[in-house]
C-alpha cells in the first residue's frame, strides 16, 4: 500500500528552487572534493618532518599523544569549512559566476597558510619538546 504524500526526494543531482540550497550545493561540489588533497599535503608535510628527523619524533610516537594529534587534524578540518563562510556570500554577490571561476585562489590561499601553520606547530610547538 502506497502513501497517500510521499516525499519528494531531493538529490544532489536535482537542483533545488531556493537559491541558498543551490548555492551551498555548489559550494559544497566545489570544495568537499579538495579537501581530500588539503589532508593529503597537510598529512605529507607532516610525515616529511617525522621521517627527516626520526630519531628526535621517536618519543613522540605513543598512545597518549594520539589524542592531541587528532585534535590538531580536527581543528585543520574545521578551518577549512571557513571556505563556506567566504564562498556562499560570494556566489550570491552579483559578480557570482565570475567569483566561480576564480575561487581556486582561495583554495590556494588557504593551503599554503595551512601549511605554513602546520610547519610553524612542528617546529615552534613540536619538535623543542619532543625527547625532552
Amino acid at each position: 500500500m502506497q502513501a497517500a504524500n510521499p516525499t519528494p526526494k531531493i538529490g544532489l543531482a536535482n537542483a533545488p528552487s531556493d537559491p541558498f540550497k543551490a548555492s551551498l550545493i555548489d559550494a559544497i561540489r566545489y570544495w568537499e572534493p579538495r579537501r581530500l588533497v588539503y589532508n593529503l599535503v597537510l598529512a605529507a608535510i607532516c610525515v616529511l618532518w617525522v621521517a627527516t628527523t626520526w630519531p628526535h619524533f621517536r618519543p613522540a610516537m605513543r598512545l597518549p599523544t594520539l589524542l592531541p594529534m587528532s585534535a590538531l587534524a580536527l581543528f585543520a578540518n574545521l578551518c577549512y569549512c571557513a571556505a563556506y563562510v567566504v564562498d556562499l556570500p560570494m556566489q550570491g554577490a552579483s559578480f557570482g559566476e565570475s567569483w566561480k571561476r576564480r575561487r581556486w585562489g582561495l583554495w590556494l590561499a588557504g593551503m599554503l597558510l595551512a601549511a605554513l601553520f602546520a610547519n610553524y606547530w612542528i617546529v615552534d610547538e613540536i619538535y623543542p619538546y619532543v625527547g625532552t
